[in-house]
C-alpha cells in the first residue's frame, strides 16, 4: 500500500499532569527544559506549559488537571512531516480511511499546520509541519504573531510573519484556490 507521506519523527508529546507548577519545576529544575510559552486557565483548561529540548518550539507540552479524570495521562502524539504538501495529502487519506478528523488548521503557540484525528483505540495524534524554531536568544513568536485558523486551506491564506506556505503540488494548490473562490 502507497503512503502519500511519512512520518520524519515524533515531534512532541502532550500529557496531563495533576499539579501544573510542580511538572513544570520538574521539568525545567531537573530535566533542564526551557519554557517556550505558557497558556493560561482561559485558553486551556488547567492551563498549559509547552517546553522545549531543542530548536523545536516544543518537544514536551502540559497540560494541568482540570479536578476530572484525566489527571496524570496522554493528551496527544504528534508526529513531524517532511513538507506542508504532505499535511494536505495525509488529510485526504486520513479521510479515505474513515478516520475521524477532529481538526486541521493551524493552533496558536507553535505555529504549526496539522491535521489531528483519532487511532483505532480513540488516542488523539497529529500529523504537522512547520513548527516554529527558537533560536540562540530563547525568544518564541510573540502571541499577536500567532494565526490561528480551522482549516489548511486558511492556515495556507493566512500565515504567521516568517512562515512560507507555498504548496509545490499543482494539483493540491488548485484545490485551495478553488476553495478559496467559494
Amino acid at each position: 500500500m502507497s503512503i502519500p507521506f511519512a512520518v520524519r519523527k515524533i515531534g512532541h508529546a502532550v500529557v496531563f499532569v495533576s499539579d501544573l507548577e510542580r511538572s513544570k519545576r520538574f521539568y525545567t529544575e531537573v530535566l533542564g527544559f526551557q519554557i517556550s510559552d505558557i497558556y493560561p486557565g482561559s485558553m486551556m483548561p488547567g492551563g498549559m506549559v509547552f517546553l522545549r529540548c531543542n530548536g523545536d518550539h516544543h518537544c514536551l507540552a502540559l497540560v494541568g488537571d482540570k479536578g476530572d479524570a484525566n489527571g496524570k495521562s496522554l493528551h496527544h502524539l504528534a508526529f513531524e512531516l517532511a513538507s506542508l504538501d504532505e499535511v494536505f495529502r495525509a488529510r485526504d487519506h486520513l479521510e479515505a480511511h474513515g478516520a475521524k478528523i477532529t481538526y486541521q488548521g493551524r493552533r496558536r503557540a507553535g505555529c504549526q499546520v496539522a491535521v489531528e484525528f483519532l487511532d483505532p483505540d480513540g488516542h488523539h495524534l497529529e500529523l504537522y509541519w512547520g513548527v516554529d524554531q527558537i533560536g540562540s536568544d530563547g525568544r518564541s513568536r510573540p502571541p499577536g504573531e500567532w494565526r490561528q485558523t480551522a482549516t489548511l486551506e486558511d492556515a495556507v491564506r493566512r500565515p504567521p510573519p516568517g512562515q512560507d506556505t507555498t504548496v509545490y503540488d499543482a494539483s493540491l494548490r488548485a484545490r485551495i484556490e478553488a476553495a478559496t473562490d467559494r
